[in-house]
């Protein structure tokens, strides 16, 4: 496809296209003349990425990191798999940030859960500095809920490992790095969804309220009143009649 092609196919402005081009992110059509380029499916997929990233608020250098560990092959995927998440927030502290570099709450957390981890990886702060939050409130983070969660969320960590696609090192990196990103947003919503459902089925003695239909409140229970017929209202026995 042609270059108006592409923009029309991705929503992508012209000049952002070609600023893509210029810093490197997207690469170059197959030239087909002195001015003009040929692209294809690779090149509307980047461009997916690229703003998907981009919406995340990931800065230009670290979107820049993830497009160079997707198209290079000088490292082993699982090098690469590892430096492309590190690129995603968040970041390890800054210089202002006070987090002890031996990690002692994030290491309880994962020698009791038996997990091989990397301490420069930045989840490991991450989680240390969550864990310090905890403390700081007043909060516990016992080892049965630990056990819990880690059970869980080790279950969920491998459908995202058995579901990576291994057409190619490109693909396995790019569905890794944007599922990441956009994958944590709906775990998030739905543990919150999942509270609500088992607080509505233990807190209140009749279960969670049943929404109104569109044309007005839903009965209670079968045996409960019965709706008005459209010419009035019905009779309660045949006597009445």
């Amino acid at each position: 496809m042609r270059i108006s092609e592409l923009v029309d196919r991705t929503g992508v402005p012209l000049a952002t296209v070609k600023y893509y081009l210029r810093e490197g992110l997207l690469m170059p059509g197959e030239a087909t003349s002195a001015t003009q380029a040929r692209y294809d499916g690779r090149h509307v997929r980047r461009l997916a990425l690229i703003r998907a990233l981009a919406a995340q608020g990931l800065p230009l250098p670290r979107i820049r990191e993830i497009v160079r560990l997707l198209d290079g092959t000088d490292e082993s995927l699982f090098v690469a798999l590892g430096r492309a998440i590190a690129a995603l927030p968040p970041y390890p502290p800054g210089d202002g940030e006070s987090v002890p570099h031996d990690y002692p709450r994030a290491r309880h957390v994962l020698e009791r859960l038996g997990q091989l981890y990397d301490p420069r990886f930045a989840a490991v702060a991450q989680l240390e500095r969550a864990l310090a939050a905890l403390d700081s409130a007043g909060l516990t983070m016992s080892d049965e809920r630990i056990d819990v969660y880690g059970r869980h969320v080790l279950g969920i960590a491998e459908i995202d490992i058995d579901l990576l696609p291994t057409r190619s090192r490109e693909a396995t990196v790019e569905a890794a790095v944007l599922g990441t990103a956009l994958y944590e947003p709906v775990l998030t919503a739905m543990r919150r969804l999942a509270h609500q459902h088992l607080a509505a089925r233990r807190l209140t003695e009749s279960g969670p309220p049943v929404p109104d239909s569109p044309d007005g409140p839903v009965p209670d229970s079968p045996d409960g009143p019965v709706p008005d017929s459209p010419d009035g209202p019905v009779p309660d026995s045949q006597e009445q009649q």
